[in-house]
């Protein structure tokens, strides 16, 4: 074992600060990468703060890595030292079930093994993530960054990033399809990005009409305000999918109502459903479904997409000794539109 530097927290009321925490010696199939940028995720304040009622402590977040291999198992093949990689929310699963065989490890049947806040599948101990300045990741788990991707902005993309990507791969938008984004934030941001790099047609639905300039220049096509009746109205039964990312409990039976016959409304938001009238659903065939994050063969798709297309998230970066006022404003939606941590300020 050996300790290393990190920012953590030791209770839910607790502030992020310095903690220092033991990383294993190097199993045979394991990745040693040195932490150059971790990105800051609403779930990293939700898990501090034990709003899921699930937080194990000591805790230290951040499942968004990416940065530098500096030592490697003797049996890995895949990386040598100097590469280019990144971590995102998993390091480890079964591997054996049918949903791993599928390369959807995310659904491990066993539970896959998250990159903080969970157990080591061998031994049991805690698993610590991105706010430190090392991490030692089973090779399976580690992705490829490519040399077009800039390394200080690819962070979100392993959160963010894949859990927009993967619903818009999985229901196969692409040109002649008509999408709505939901929601202009951290994981809007990145489905008008992907969308529109798919070649759909993608529009912006949002209540604030301040929002349309950016949503324009991060690729959306139209933007439909969805407290305007009369332009819902107008729009009603025009999209193919809609991608719902309000990170709160609301209201779909307005989304749905937007949706051709067979269309697909698919939230990525860990919310409380409110009432649904299933009518909705049966007038038009129509699909209301959930994704989280994407498998590891997905996710490494989704980055070299990204170097093919240049696409990257729009970034603010941050001290490591930021982080509390960081989460204070995730709280407030001040930020256009996810946190970037240096690590070389840890």
């Amino acid at each position: 074992m050996t300790k290393i530097a990190a920012w953590g927290v030791r209770s839910a009321t607790d502030t992020v600060a310095p903690i220092a925490i033991e990383r294993r010696a190097l199993r045979p199939g394991d990745v040693d990468i040195e932490i150059r940028y971790c990105g800051v995720c609403h779930s990293d304040m939700h898990q501090a703060h034990n709003d899921w009622h699930n937080t194990a402590y000591p805790l230290v977040p951040g499942h968004e890595i990416v940065g530098v291999v500096r030592a490697i198992g003797s049996a890995v093949t895949k990386f040598v030292v100097g590469d280019r990689v990144a971590v995102g929310c998993l390091v480890d699963s079964c591997l054996t079930c049918d949903a791993c065989a599928a390369d959807q490890e995310q659904y491990c049947y066993y539970r896959a093994t998250g990159t903080y806040n969970s157990k080591d599948r061998q031994d049991g101990s805690p698993t610590h993530g991105g706010y430190s300045s090392a991490i030692v990741v089973r090779e399976e788990f580690v992705l490829r960054l490519p040399e077009a991707l800039d390394m200080a902005k690819a962070a979100p993309l392993l959160c963010a990033g894949i859990t927009t990507y993967s619903p818009l791969r999985h229901w196969k938008v692409g040109p002649g399809m008509k999408v709505g984004v939901v929601g202009l934030g951290g994981l809007g941001h990145m489905g008008v990005k992907f969308a529109a790099g798919l070649g759909a047609e993608v529009t912006m639905i949002t209540t604030s009409p301040a929002k349309a300039a950016d949503a324009q220049k991060l690729g959306a096509h139209h933007v439909l305000i969805s407290s305007d009746t009369d332009q819902m109205k107008a729009a009603a039964r025009s999209f193919d999918f809609i991608l719902d990312t309000i990170p709160v409990a609301h209201e779909v039976q307005p989304y749905l109502l937007l949706l051709k016959p067979d269309g697909a409304h698919v939230i990525v938001g860990a919310i409380d459903m409110v009432q649904l009238h299933t009518g909705l659903l049966l007038g038009g065939r129509k699909t209301l479904s959930g994704s989280a994050i994407g498998g590891i063969a997905e996710t490494q798709e989704m980055l070299d997409f990204c170097a093919e297309k240049n696409i990257l998230p729009e970034c603010e970066m941050i001290r490591m000794d930021d982080i509390n006022t960081a989460f204070e404003r995730l709280e407030k939606a001040d930020v256009k539109y996810r946190f970037v941590i240096d690590m070389a300020t840890l």
